[in-house]
């Protein structure tokens, strides 16, 4: 390693979490950022077509290069605001250049930044107020995963159980709390890339989300009571928890051997369905059966088991759905899957989706919903791809759908921004697996209460039926 590069790992292995850097970091992100696309929209009038579609093409880049390095040294809340700015659709980005900067958004999910182990073995021991080695047998100092708010390692304990144990940054937490006043700084650089966001809407609960993901022990309890939901279940798993070495910073679960996504992608047509659906039913049966809406259903947090079972990770981004509102999703679901325009309208605005409801005509908001969510609200046979999730998305949320001017005058309501994140990531993964299914057919059966469609369904029933 060059004396360069040990000057940057040294550099990325700390979390500024003083409030002035954190605080100069945001202004220098926003103000700086925010000035270079005024000028390059100024100076643009000025350019032919071309020149000035080149022009806004590499300030694109060179925003999402300078999110992607500030942010992600930030880690916290800035990391994670970074990886959500990654499923939005930036309207003055060209549209054939938005995927490819929210790739590279998404490299805050895929390529976090690492801490030293010096400085994790610190949180550790504190939390403990013990040795390491006191508290594991074994310790193996490469971590196997990092993601915003900590890194994850794999370790034996001294009775010879192989475990998981993810470990708080150091300083993470006072850092979040700080980018929680900060975070409203980002809302005239949203405005600016995507005016039809509702930025301070998504950002306040994206606040509230954060400050819980940051309790280690309230993701315990989550993640104990999901395992217990689905404990001997014929495909899904989810790794139990060891109560007594986790804290509120160090979270230990069983560890669990498999393969990776990226390793699942290249397997063949019938075990990628069979994983797409099993993905399928894991998030949707969550969300109807325990009323938990569960946030990061992206990549990094599947393990395909060699016998066939898919182990989710990860219970900190979550939103416990009130009874009454997720009925009136189900019911704005069944309205869109039956064509009926004046139901889907009404409870669009009994959902709080419609700021202004005699604005929108009852049968242009439902061409727009299943327009949007064709691929689960229409039955039969499709083969997801990369392609079809790129071009939903634009035909469902581009300034070119036809549905633009009605978009841009809704409004996301708090208690559905997890439950659309997570319906959104979980089409952008089922696409690049590239599975297939009928996946019409199975929303029907958490939606409207149908009997099961697919063998998979059935066992799935089974199991539940049998622990009911």
């Amino acid at each position: 390693m060059s004396e360069e590069e040990k000057k940057e790992t040294n550099e990325t292995a700390k979390v500024p979490s003083s409030r002035l850097a954190r605080t100069a970091k945001f202004g220098s992100l926003v103000g700086g950022q925010s000035a270079r696309w005024a000028a390059t929209s100024a100076i643009n009038r000025l350019r032919s077509d071309e020149r000035a579609e080149e022009a806004t093409q590499a300030r694109a880049y060179e925003l999402a290069d300078q999110l992607v390095k500030q942010l992600g040294q930030m880690k916290g809340a800035a990391m994670k605001i970074g990886q959500v700015l990654s499923t939005v659709d930036f309207e003055i980005i060209p549209e054939g250049d938005r995927e490819g900067f929210k790739e590279r958004l998404a490299e805050l999910r895929d390529n976090a930044p690492q801490v030293s182990f010096k400085e994790m073995k610190k949180v550790i021991e504190g939390d403990f107020g013990e040795r390491l080695e006191d508290v594991f047998a074994t310790f193996n100092e490469e971590p196997i995963a990092a993601a915003s708010i900590g890194q994850v390692y794999r370790a034996t304990t001294h009775d010879g159980e192989e475990v998981a144990v993810k470990v708080q940054y150091p300083g993470v937490a006072e850092a979040v709390e700080t980018d929680m006043r900060n975070v409203q700084m980002l809302v005239p650089l949203l405005k600016r890339l995507a005016p039809g966001v509702d930025a301070k809407a998504l950002l306040s609960e994206l606040r509230e989300r954060i400050a819980e993901e940051l309790d280690y022990e309230l993701e315990a309890a989550n993640q104990r009571q999901i395992a217990r939901a689905y404990r001997g279940h014929p495909f899904i798993l989810v790794p139990a928890i060891y109560g007594s070495l986790s804290t509120r910073r160090v979270l230990v679960s069983e560890y669990v051997p498999g393969q990776s996504f990226a390793a699942m992608k290249e397997r063949s047509e019938e075990e990628r369905d069979r994983a797409g659906e099993i993905a399928f039913r894991f998030f949707f049966g969550l969300l109807q059966r325990e009323r938990l809406a569960l946030g990061d259903p992206h990549p990094g947090n599947y393990i395909f088991c060699d016998d066939g079972r898919v182990c989710f990770l990860d219970f900190g981004l979550l939103r416990r759905v009130p009874e009454d509102y997720l009925e009136g999703e189900r019911a704005l679901a069944r309205s869109v899957i039956e064509g009926d325009a004046e139901q889907t309208h009404y409870w669009l605005a009994e959902l709080g989706y419609l700021p202004e409801p005699d604005e929108f005509h009852p049968e242009r908001v439902l061409e727009q919903l299943q327009t949007a969510g064709e691929w689960y609200f229409t039955t039969g046979y499709r083969r997801l791809s990369p392609e079809y999730v790129r071009g939903a998305i634009e035909i469902g949320s581009s300034p070119r759908s036809p549905h633009y001017d009605y978009m841009r005058k809704q409004t996301l309501p708090p208690e559905a921004l997890l439950m659309r994140r997570m319906e959104g990531l979980l089409f952008s993964v089922l696409g690049e697996l590239r599975a297939g299914g009928d996946w019409g057919r199975l929303a029907l059966e958490y939606f409207a209460d149908e009997p099961p469609s697919t063998e998979l369904g059935e066992g799935d029933a089974q199991f539940f039926a049998a622990r009911a």
